[in-house]
């Protein structure tokens, strides 16, 4: 080895440990002590050093923390540790409940109590102090492989202080900070806007592309020891502090004590923080401190008997109702939404809240210029909850629907046992926008780039009246328009020419018929197998599909009715687009199986496991009953798991699925 070489190894090794160390003053401990001007100029010496000298570029460069190449999937990941989920509590007499009952087995026992993170839990494989795996906790046995996002995240060690062999567990979230400028960024470009910190740091965190999760600052805080070497450790306690020693961001603001009213008092503190910190969270982990006493409890049938999560209620705040706009959806229906003065509410600032329809309006008696409350449903979508009617000065006035459509001024009706009220007029601009943007979306068409502000001005050239028009456009008319140029032309024409083989599930649900979602799309398309047969069944044949009612089956038969809507089908099929099922049962293994499908799988989306199981033969619905035989359960599945659990149907998750398809599990 010459002089130069050793010297340009010996400076890389320099930077490296420059860089980590400076990292972890700025996105660890928030104290850094160089500009970001300095620190770009001793990464890119690297990223110079690593170029010219390919066998000094290792795995654990901080150089790689900006994403590599794009993934065409995410590989498996199995746990050697099952990662586990809690028992949720909601209130403090449930708490209690649970103090008394692990105090008839532990008396006098030591908890740790901490802030429950709203983001995404992963674990973190290390071998000699390196990082080597990462991945998401899918059903809690199999994950996915996302160790090149992973690293991107700056909070994560590439190595640790010493070279152990050790797995650790942490949530993954987006700091409030970021998603506000994400979504600032997002709302300027016209494109659609983050719905919450947790769900934009689980999307990101599960892009193909390292490089756009490295766009996304995304943080992680750990919070657990999976499995490895540990030492003489025998609290919870003694090794979140013995990780922080590592290098690792261990969760903060925790609690360690015997004592279940200072516990309380302490979950009611974090509660009032909430607001001030950086990041969101749902709710507070209790935990047995000795791991001892932990095994003394033991596991419950897939939550530990030492461990509860109590839940916060959704936060609600009180704001004032400024004034009501009216938006026409692709059905025709008018909504009103409720325009806010803004305010802070479970991490992001909302000026905007549905108000549903009239009748929710009247029965809560809410006005113009009332205060109300607000709260989001299920954290996403903002709500008004109530009207103050003791609030009011006397300036407030009552709210009433328009009697023509604000989009084209053509006169509304409400059915007889509706709560909606409708534009009567089928080219109606608005329903037209929407529907277009429904028919490109990812569950129908899947156009990708065919956003809103694309479509609004497709339609605003007079390109496009009707879906069917999307596959006459030609490059250079898309081309013309603003910010738009031949590149995203060429990429949109492809696209569109892509979607012409989505199938006639897909072609079904896309058509916009009232009632039909995918899953009745798919079960529609499974009895007819051509759109053709669609258009001339029946009502009483359409009856006969299980989990169409006489309302569903009504909807197909009106839609079918109409002549523009077959003469709509027609041109699309003059197009090119298919219009027959692509899937045909290959066998019939669940024949007579009803499944449903809830949370995140670790490979498959929903659609493609709807696929799979409707190929066997099975029936794929929407909600739970007594006659569904099977729940397929993924990650932050939510009320259709619990309801599965109450009424003891069997919960399985992908890979159990898979093993039944190839026959390797008796049904």
């Amino acid at each position: 080895m010459d002089k130069n070489f050793a010297d340009i190894k010996a400076r890389a090794a320099e930077l490296r440990e420059q860089l980590e160390y400076h990292s972890k003053l700025y996105y660890v401990d928030d104290a850094p002590v160089i500009s970001d001007y300095e620190y770009d100029r001793l990464f890119y010496e690297l990223v110079a050093i690593e170029r010219d000298y390919p066998e000094l570029d290792i795995p654990s460069s901080p150089t790689h923390r900006v994403g590599g190449k794009a993934l065409d999937k995410f590989d498996k990941v199995t746990h050697t540790v099952r990662m586990d989920s809690l028992t949720d509590v909601f209130s403090f007499d449930e708490l209690r409940t649970f103090f008394d009952t692990v105090g008839r087995t532990v008396p006098n026992a030591v908890y740790s109590v901490e802030p429950k993170i709203d983001g995404l839990s992963v674990s973190l494989k290390y071998e000699g102090g390196v990082f080597t795996v990462g991945a998401t906790r899918g059903d809690g046995n199999v994950g996915e492989n996302v160790t090149q996002n992973l690293k991107t995240v700056f909070d994560i060690p590439l190595t640790i202080n010493k070279p152990l062999d050790i797995t650790v567990r942490g949530e993954v979230y987006m700091p409030r900070a970021v998603f506000e400028r994400i979504n600032a960024k997002r709302e300027a470009a016209g494109e659609n806007l983050l719905a919450n910190p947790r769900n934009a740091a689980a999307g990101s965190l599960r892009q193909l592309d390292p490089q756009v999760t490295a766009s996304r600052g995304l943080s992680i805080f750990i919070f657990n020891h999976q499995e490895g070497e540990l030492g003489e450790l025998s609290s919870h306690t003694e090794i979140l502090d013995f990780l922080n020693s590592l290098g690792f961001k261990v969760v903060q603001h925790r609690l360690r004590s015997s004592d279940p009213e200072a516990i309380i008092a302490h979950i009611q503190a974090l509660g009032e923080m909430r607001d001030g910190l950086e990041y969101d969270i749902d709710g507070v982990v209790i935990k047995i401190d000795s791991l001892s006493e932990r095994k003394i409890l033991g596991e419950g049938t897939g939550t530990p008997k030492w461990a509860v999560a109590y839940k916060y209620p959704p936060e609600q705040k009180i704001t004032r109702l400024v004034d009501v706009s009216i938006a026409v959806g692709r059905t025709g229906v008018l909504t009103p939404t409720a325009i806010l003065e803004p305010v802070r509410l479970a991490g992001t600032t909302v000026s905007r809240a549905t108000l549903h329809n009239l009748d929710f309006i009247r029965e809560r008696d809410i006005h113009i210029g009332d205060k109300v409350t607000l709260q989001k449903a299920g954290d996403i979508i903002p709500e008004v909850v109530c009207a103050h009617p003791n609030m009011r000065d006397g300036s407030e006035r009552v709210f009433n629907m328009p009697s023509t459509c604000p989009s084209c001024g053509e006169p509304i009706f409400r059915e007889e046992g509706e709560a909606a009220v409708r534009c009567t007029n089928a080219a109606c601009p608005a329903q037209l926008s929407r529907g277009i943007e429904h028919f490109a979306s990812k569950d129908a068409m899947d156009i990708d780039g065919l956003g809103p502000q694309i479509v609004e001005a497709l339609i605003g050239a007079g390109l496009i009246s009707s879906a069917a028009d999307l596959y006459s456009l030609r490059e250079e008319e898309i081309a013309a328009l603003d910010r738009m140029g031949e590149k995203s032309a060429t990429n949109l024409i492809s696209a569109i020419e892509k979607s012409k083989n989505a199938g006639l599930e897909r072609l079904l649900f896309a058509l916009g018929i009232r009632n039909i979602g995918a899953v009745a799309a798919t079960a529609l398309a499974a009895k007819y197998r051509t759109l053709d047969a669609c258009m001339d069944a029946t009502l009483d044949e359409l009856c006969t599909i299980p989990d169409f009612g006489e309302i569903t089956a009504r909807c197909v038969v009106n839609y079918f009715s109409h002549e523009q809507n077959r003469e709509l089908c027609q041109r699309l099929r003059d197009a090119g687009v298919l219009t027959e099922a692509t899937a045909a049962p290959t066998g019939d293994r669940f024949a007579g199986l009803t499944f449903v499908l809830t949370g995140t799988l670790p490979t498959m989306s929903r659609d493609e496991a709807s696929a799979v199981i409707v190929a066997e033969g099975g029936k794929v619905s929407s909600s739970v009953s007594k006659k569904t035989h099977f729940v397929v359960a993924g990650e932050a599945a939510g009320s259709k798991l619990t309801k599965a659990q109450s009424l003891g149907v069997k919960i399985i998750d992908e890979d159990t699925l898979m093993q039944m398809v190839r026959g390797e599990i008796e049904l």
